[in-house]
């Protein structure tokens, strides 16, 4: 028996039923741009995420970048993010025109080091972009501190957070703005891509919507140089339908989180830690060992699938080549590069294929 690192089909055979007719409502509807399905997604989504407003995006890149836009982020501005991370957070900050700055994680939760971020803010800095990686909230509390201290924005990358909390409260709303991807693989996924901005700042999801559209709030009439970028209604209906599993599906990651974790105690490898304050999801179950290739290999021979969440940092890309960093310029990121390894983490994975898990790390670590 192989065991995937994720199986996209499953989570469809699940919700088939509801996902077919939702979807074949919405087609019979005749209205497959913005409408009456993305409203109600959005007015949904905002409500589950305890936000005022939730306006949707073609994708989850989109989201960064719009919601940056918004906050008025451009040329000759700097915008603190995390070394460790998808390089889609890099990029938004550079498709403004701004600058990235990068900050080291802390190791022992991966997530942006506060401490760090104080020490990079600089007359030029306007925002900071906290990202909740693996489905983990980044210390909201120490970063909102930071942002009011220097009159900065924060705009929380919460790609991988669909549900998470921090301090009690859903990510959602934190900062002045939060982006949300919805790829296929993600907490709540859609049929294909997707993205959403929440926030309680009403004037800020107005800019957001007239960006997203031409820069258009009446049709033919275009106020600023704006995008295209629209969620379907389609995918809007089908993630309404997974919207309302949501909760149930992330309980059965942090099951199976919880297994991992009791599991591998004593198995030779580093576990991921859970930082005080949040409430994890799980997008992804992250272990560490200075043999990660040849724990790959050793899972990949028993049948057990695996992905590397990030092997190349954004700063050793060729894509930021110009920036002038070096090998050694961000040592724990460059690390965790060499040593995560990402086990198979999802809703639809059953008890046999979890232990199965557990007995092949188990005997490579010999706990």
């Amino acid at each position: 028996m192989n065991v995937p690192f994720l199986d996209l089909g499953r989570g469809f055979r699940e919700l088939q039923p509801e996902l077919e007719s939702a979807v074949l409502e919405s087609m019979r509807t005749g209205w497959y741009i913005l409408g009456k399905d993305v409203e109600t997604f959005e007015s949904d989504y905002a409500a589950y995420c305890e936000a005022a407003q939730c306006v949707s995006v073609a994708n989850g890149l989109d989201a960064l970048r719009i919601g940056l836009l918004a906050l008025g982020v451009g040329r000759g501005d700097e915008v603190i993010v995390p070394a460790h991370t998808f390089i889609a957070t890099w990029l938004a900050v550079s498709q403004c025109g701004a600058t990235p700055v990068a900050v080291e994680p802390d190791a022992s939760t991966c997530t942006i080091d506060p401490a760090r971020v104080e020490a990079a803010v600089t007359p030029r800095t306007k925002a900071i972009v906290p990202v909740h990686l693996y489905g983990q909230p980044a210390d909201m509390g120490a970063i909102l501190a930071i942002a009011r201290a220097h009159g900065l924005k924060v705009v929380e990358d919460a790609a991988q957070a669909h549900g998470a909390r921090f301090d009690g409260r859903r990510i959602g709303a934190h900062g002045d703005v939060v982006a949300w991807s919805f790829y296929p693989g993600k907490n709540l996924g859609a049929l294909g891509d997707g993205g959403a901005i929440t926030t309680d700042d009403p004037e800020i999801a107005d800019r957001v919507r007239v960006l997203r559209n031409y820069g258009s709030r009446v049709k033919y009439v275009n106020d600023v140089q704006g995008f295209n970028s629209r969620l379907d209604p389609l995918q809007a209906a089908a993630l309404r339908v997974r919207l309302s599993h949501l909760d149930e599906w992330n309980a059965r990651r942090v099951r199976a989180a919880s297994l991992y974790q009791a599991a591998f105690e004593q198995a030779g490898i580093t576990i991921p830690r859970q930082a005080p304050r949040t409430e994890h999801v799980w997008h992804l179950y992250v272990v560490r060992t200075p043999r990660r290739d040849e724990l790959q290999r050793h899972l990949e021979a028993a049948g057990i699938g695996t992905l590397i969440h990030y092997p190349i940092p954004p700063h050793r890309q060729q894509a930021y080549a110009s920036a002038g960093y070096g090998s050694g310029d961000f040592p724990i990121t460059e690390a965790l590069a060499r040593e995560v390894l990402s086990l198979p983490m999802g809703p639809q994975l059953t008890d046999e294929e979890l232990n199965r898990v557990v007995a092949a790390v188990r005997d490579f670590g010999g706990g």
